[in-house]
C-alpha cells in the first residue's frame, strides 16, 4: 500500500507540473505542430468509427469469462501469472475510451500504410489504430497467449482483417525480424513500462525510421524510470520533434524540423 501511495503521489506531481508548463494551440509555433494539434489532437468531429470503439468496448466490459494472464518481463522470463476476469482486463488494463479516440484521430491523420504494436492485450488500441486506416497492415505483439487468443476472438466477432497478431516475447521478435526492410510508419509502444525495455525497444526499431515515422510511447510519467527513459528518447540524435500529452509521448524524425519539444494538454 505505501509503494502505491508512492507511486500515485509521484504521478499527481508530474502531472501538475506537466499542466503548469503545457500549452494548447495557441502556445505553438511550429507550423507541423499545429496542424497537427488543431486538426487531429482537436478535432471535435463524432466520427463513426467511435461507435464501433465503443461497442467492441462493451463486448469485453460484459465479458465476464476467466483466462489465465502470463505477464513477461524485457527477457523472456515469467514475472506474473495470474487468473483474471477479461471484464476486468479490459476496465484496467486497456486503453481509455477517449485515448482511443485520439489514437484513432492520429493513424486517419497521418494514414500509415504499415503499424506495429508493442503490447496487444485485448486488441482496445489495435482497433482504434485499424479503423484509422482501414487498408493499413498492422502488426500487434503480445506475450500472453491466452490473452492474444481471446483478443484475436473478438478481433474475429467485429470483422477487423488487416491486424496480424503475433505471440511473441518483444525483444526476441524485434531482434530476429528483418526490421530495416519493414519500415513501419508508425509504432505504438505499450508492452513494458520499465525503462530497460522501452530504450531497448527503441535502439532495436530505429534503424526502420523514415522521415515520416511516427513512435508513440505509453506512460512516459509512469515512474521516475520511464521519465528517465522519455528524457533520453527526446535527447537522441535522430529525434527532433517530441511531443509530451502527459499519457504519450509523441516522437517524430523529421530532419526539416529544428529539435523542439512540446508539452500539449489533449
Amino acid at each position: 500500500m505505501k509503494k502505491l501511495n508512492s507511486l500515485m503521489l509521484k504521478i499527481i506531481k508530474s502531472y501538475l507540473n506537466f499542466l503548469w508548463n503545457s500549452k494548447n494551440e495557441h502556445g505553438v509555433h511550429s507550423p507541423f505542430v499545429f496542424n497537427l494539434v488543431t486538426k487531429c489532437f482537436y478535432d471535435k468531429k463524432k466520427y463513426p468509427e467511435y461507435t464501433v470503439l465503443k461497442n467492441y468496448r462493451k463486448s469485453l466490459l460484459a465479458d465476464k469469462n476467466l483466462i489465465e494472464v502470463t505477464d513477461f518481463g524485457s527477457g523472456s522470463k515469467v514475472f506474473k501469472s495470474n487468473i483474471r476476469q477479461i471484464a476486468k482486463i479490459a476496465k484496467t488494463a486497456g486503453i481509455s475510451s477517449k485515448r482511443a479516440e485520439l489514437l484513432f484521430r492520429i493513424t486517419n491523420y497521418f494514414q500509415p500504410s504499415t503499424i506495429l504494436e508493442i503490447g496487444t492485450s485485448l486488441g482496445l488500441a489495435t482497433t482504434a489504430l485499424s479503423l484509422g486506416n482501414k487498408t493499413s497492415k498492422i502488426t500487434s505483439l503480445e506475450g500472453c497467449p491466452n490473452t492474444i487468443n481471446q483478443c484475436q476472438l473478438q478481433l474475429h466477432k467485429f470483422n477487423f482483417n488487416n491486424i496480424e497478431c503475433i505471440n511473441t516475447e518483444f525483444s526476441s521478435y524485434l531482434k530476429n525480424f528483418q526490421l530495416p526492410a519493414s519500415n513501419f510508419q508508425l509504432i505504438y509502444f505499450d508492452g513494458n513500462h520499465s525503462k530497460q525495455a522501452t530504450l531497448h525497444y527503441f535502439e532495436l526499431l530505429l534503424p526502420t525510421i523514415t522521415n515520416e515515422s511516427v513512435w508513440i510511447f505509453d506512460d512516459i510519467h509512469w515512474s521516475i524510470e520511464m521519465e528517465e527513459a522519455w528524457k533520453t528518447i527526446q535527447q537522441h540524435p535522430k529525434v527532433t520533434v517530441t511531443i509530451d500529452t502527459f499519457q504519450w509521448g509523441i516522437v517524430f524524425f523529421r530532419v526539416e524540423q529544428k529539435k523542439e519539444h512540446f508539452l500539449i494538454r489533449v
